[in-house]
């Protein structure tokens, strides 16, 4: 199972993603919150694969 952790924040976020055994399919970086930056995060986070789990965490 692939884990994606996204941190929330009023205006960017930062999203990281492991596959099994720790290793890292997508390498931590922060986005603004614009529509064309989430839809390419929501690309990449769909690109992982069906077994992916996505927890978000609002700071």
């Amino acid at each position: 199972m692939n884990a994606v952790g996204i941190d929330v924040s009023k205006g960017k976020s930062m999203v990281a993603a492991l596959r099994p055994m720790g290793e890292v399919a997508l390498v931590p970086w922060e986005f603004l919150h614009t529509a064309s930056v989430l839809d390419q995060v929501a690309h990449a986070i769909l690109a992982l694969g069906e077994d992916t789990r996505v927890v978000m965490e609002a700071t």
